[in-house]
């Protein structure tokens, strides 16, 4: 997997590609021979893949003949895998059939449109020979995958895409192809210019509820939409193993699940409980790897900051070695949950409840009075989880109590996240104060889940004849940590109230 960052500017078929040399330390240009691209791209029958921006091709031609399988990260950047090309009858590729399956699911992959690019590209390269950039001529036309010789449309563009070069020469080689006559194209991709009439068919059939549903209602909808979108755009990156991406995915979890738990009166029937439950499931086995993950890297960080000679036997090697053999354990069971009928059966519920949620007469009142009530409810939680911790005697029920009310510190902050667009910078200053709480509660936590990792495996290293010194003395600074962090509690407390009575939550 690799990061591609590139902008595409339509150009008249007259225009003359200016000289780039000179630009953000750019000393040659050299043009390279022009090649014959064929791209067949796939998707299911109803345009899943293109509506999500997310492309996958079969190209012949040029260096990286292939599979392609391209997933955006940002307006001019994406993420892209290849596979090999294979022969022309094999198929999608398993690996890249699997990595988009939490949006095609059951539904077929099929030819959707072939796309032919005469390509003349230019290399920018610095004093040193060093590739910064390559700039495309492409002249393009796109057909019907059923059509051999029957040109759809026709156009050109010019593609600018960092090789070792940074933003800032992205930005001026795009400013001189401006001055040239190029303009920044008005579609993602290739494939999205291709298909515009179907996707925009699509994506009315898609949008084709009731207009006449309320404020608070589209508030809430236009939230899980985003939250839902958030879920499978994590997919993919958690199924490579991306850095982050399982806490990525499962923050997309909780939230979903606190959105359906916190704003569950603006809901009709019982829709919503079975993905309440289903998104419960999900976040655990996400949290399993998750937890492992931040063990990992905090327990590293410990061990390299001790004196060395505090550091008594293999204490570094040991405790990377559980954990990062936990964590692998985990992914597993990531993985398989991805690959699940149970998790499939998840995404089509939880697409036909945020598609066209059953939404009640409540959803139709003004969002800024009716969701205010719920985060004021979520609010009054946490107040009572945070006295529950503050009255409970020290030790393992305190912790569990403290536990409690980082869960509740989370429900409030999605729940003032998710009113946002409706109450605008009050939210947002609630969400923070109750952002501090939950990141404060959640330190304290792991404090509690690193301790008991360090009991277990300084008794196995003491069981195995190496000296527990060094895993006692970690747990001492840990438990040391934890009393700092509950010093720290009232004040977090404090500022968070001062949010809680303003006017908008009375």
């Amino acid at each position: 997997m690799r990061r591609e960052i590139e902008v595409k500017l339509e150009v008249s078929p007259d225009a003359v590609l200016p000289d780039l040399a000179g630009l953000g330390g750019v000393a040659t240009v050299e043009r390279q021979p022009s090649v014959l691209l064929k791209a067949v791209y796939v998707d299911t029958p109803d345009l899943r893949l293109a509506r999500a921006k997310v492309l996958v091709r079969r190209r012949t031609g040029g260096p990286d003949a292939g599979w392609h399988l391209k997933l955006p990260v940002s307006a001019h950047e994406r993420l892209e895998v290849h596979a090999p090309l294979g022969s022309t009858g094999d198929g999608v590729p398993a690996e890249l059939a699997s990595a988009v399956r939490a949006r095609t699911r059951t539904a077929p992959l099929s030819p959707v449109v072939v796309i032919c690019t005469r390509r003349t590209v230019h290399l920018l390269r610095d004093a040193t020979g060093q590739v910064l950039a390559e700039v495309a001529d492409d002249a393009v036309t796109s057909r019907s995958p059923d059509a051999r010789d029957e040109v759809v449309q026709a156009w050109r563009e010019w593609e600018v895409e960092l090789v070792e070069g940074d933003r800032d020469l992205l930005a001026s080689a795009v400013e001189v192809l401006q001055a040239a006559g190029g303009a920044v194209s008005a579609w993602p991709s290739k494939l999205a210019r291709a298909l515009s009439d179907r996707l925009t068919a699509a994506g009315a059939a898609q949008d084709s509820e009731a207009d006449d549903v309320g404020p608070a209602g589209a508030v809430l909808r236009a939230h899980m939409r985003a939250q839902r979108d958030d879920l499978l755009g994590c997919d993919l990156q958690v199924r490579q193993d991306v850095p982050d991406s399982v806490h990525q995915m499962r923050v997309a979890t909780r939230q979903l699940r606190s959105a359906l738990t916190t704003f569950r009166p603006l809901l009709t029937g019982e829709r919503g409980a079975p993905v309440r439950e289903e998104l419960g499931w999900l976040g655990e086995v996400l949290g399993a790897a998750r937890d492992a993950e931040v063990a990992r890297a905090r327990l590293a960080e410990m061990v390299q900051a001790e004196p060395v000679e505090l550091v008594v036997g293999g204490v570094g090697p040991r405790l990377e070695a559980d954990r990062a053999g936990a964590y692998r354990t985990a992914h597993r069971e990531v993985l398989a949950a991805l690959e699940s009928d149970r998790y499939f059966r998840l995404l089509d519920v939880l697409d036909a409840l945020v598609d066209d949620p059953p939404l009640g007469a409540a959803a139709r009142k003004p969002a800024r009075t009716v969701l205010a009530t719920f985060v004021r409810r979520d609010s009054r939680r946490l107040a009572r989880a945070y006295e529950a911790a503050r009255t409970a005697p020290a030790g393992p029920q305190h912790d569990e109590h403290l536990h409690e009310a980082r869960k509740a510190a989370k429900r409030a902050r999605y729940a003032a996240e998710a009113v946002v667009p409706a109450v605008g910078r009050p939210a947002e200053r609630f969400a923070r104060a109750a952002k501090e709480m939950q990141t404060l509660l959640g330190d304290h936590h792991d404090s509690v889940e690193l301790r008991r990792v360090l009991r277990r495996v300084g008794a196995e290293a003491e069981a195995a004849g190496e000296s527990g010194f060094t895993y006692g003395r970690l747990h001492a600074l840990e438990q040391a940590r934890a009393e700092h962090l509950e010093n720290q509690l009232p004040a977090v407390w404090a500022r968070f109230e001062s949010r809680r009575r303003r006017r908008w939550l009375r």
